[in-house]
């Protein structure tokens, strides 16, 4: 070895990757091929056979993306992939620790159609209906609309009318939701999604049945989670309190995976024991795990703004308290209207 390749062997090192041969491993590898543009590629590998199908009847106009998407964490979420046919493919976790792939499909504008592959899979069929919204009623949603046209604001009339299709889904996955929602406390929304999918590729496992060219995966099981070093954690831009918050809700994990049958604020109260998680990471995970139409995220950095500069005047100050003010007289369906307003 030459000192010039000695001294790389030792940064290396210091790094944490391998010392010397491997070194000269990488250095005698054999260039990559190079890609030419237009050139003859072979056809992506299709997926295997699903174990199961489901067909599942929806309401005309239903929008599958805009309702399952709220799970979806940045455009390049590994574990929620937009397929180039519109079919969605999911990467999940049951509550059991089980990993499954769900994919769903708008086969008609009245008909979804859902295949699984995995361990998790027949979890995953037996709560289909509540994942893609099917538990907001329609009277609930009419209620909604009647709150909407009696109060009159013209741009809640409007996003109502234009997302009639959207719906609030129920995926009973509490952890699923919870460790993305937590790395989104006090940053940005692109520091917190870059995090969540440094963290869930490199640690999670390849979605069973999934083709290769979708890069699907499932996130890590709570146990995984908590075996990050501490430096990966440092890496992906992921501060103590953050971290510490994940690892202490890894201990409970099964406990709070219960809370999905209890009463709605007993689950809130139940999850917001753990330290590092507050008002605004329950309230982001009720919406999302539980189907809770009235979890408002207080503390959001952006979300009293919004509110406030639609439903009241936007010259006057706009806070927390001001923004429950406003939306009080929506009790019972304050998510659904704060969604509406980011749409």
């Amino acid at each position: 070895m030459t000192e010039d390749e000695d001294i790389r062997a030792v940064w290396a090192a210091r790094k944490g990757r391998s010392g010397g041969a491997a070194f000269q491993r990488r250095r005698s590898a054999p260039p990559r091929r190079p890609v030419v543009p237009g050139a003859r590629q072979a056809p992506p590998e299709p997926p295997e056979p699903p174990e199961a199908r489901q067909s599942i009847v929806v309401d005309p106009g239903y929008d599958l993306a805009a309702t399952v998407g709220v799970l979806r964490r940045g455009a390049g979420d590994p574990t929620f992939r937009r397929a180039e046919d519109g079919s969605l493919w999911l990467g999940c976790r049951t509550p059991f620790g089980d990993p499954g792939t769900l994919r769903l499909r708008l086969a008609t504008t009245e008909t979804v159609d859902a295949e699984v592959w995995g361990p998790g899979a027949a979890w995953l069929l037996k709560t289909l209906p509540d994942l893609l919204g099917l538990g907001d009623t329609e009277e609930a949603r009419a209620e909604f609309t009647e709150l909407v046209a009696a109060h009159g604001n013209a741009q809640l009339i409007q996003s109502v009318r234009r997302n009639r299709g959207f719906r609030v889904i129920r995926s009973g996955r509490v952890w699923d939701s919870l460790v993305p929602a937590v790395l989104e406390q006090r940053v940005t929304v692109q520091e917190a999604h870059r995090a969540y999918q440094l963290l869930a590729r490199r640690y999670g496992i390849p979605a069973p049945g999934a083709p290769a060219d979708i890069r699907l995966c499932v996130s890590p099981s709570p146990r995984e989670w908590a075996l990050i070093p501490s430096w990966e954690w440092l890496r992906a831009g992921v501060d103590g309190k953050r971290s510490r918050a994940i690892l202490g809700a890894s201990r409970v994990a099964a406990r709070l995976e219960e809370t999905v049958g209890m009463e709605r604020d007993e689950a809130a109260r139940r999850i917001r024991t753990v330290p590092g998680i507050g008002v605004w990471t329950a309230a982001e995970v009720m919406h999302r795990a539980h189907g809770d139409a009235d979890a408002v995220s207080v503390g959001d950095l952006h979300l009293p703004r919004i509110v406030c500069g639609v439903l009241g005047d936007p010259a006057m100050k706009w806070d927390d308290d001001r923004m429950l003010e406003l939306l009080e007289p929506y009790r019972g369906h304050r998510y659904r209207v704060s969604a509406l307003l980011y749409r």
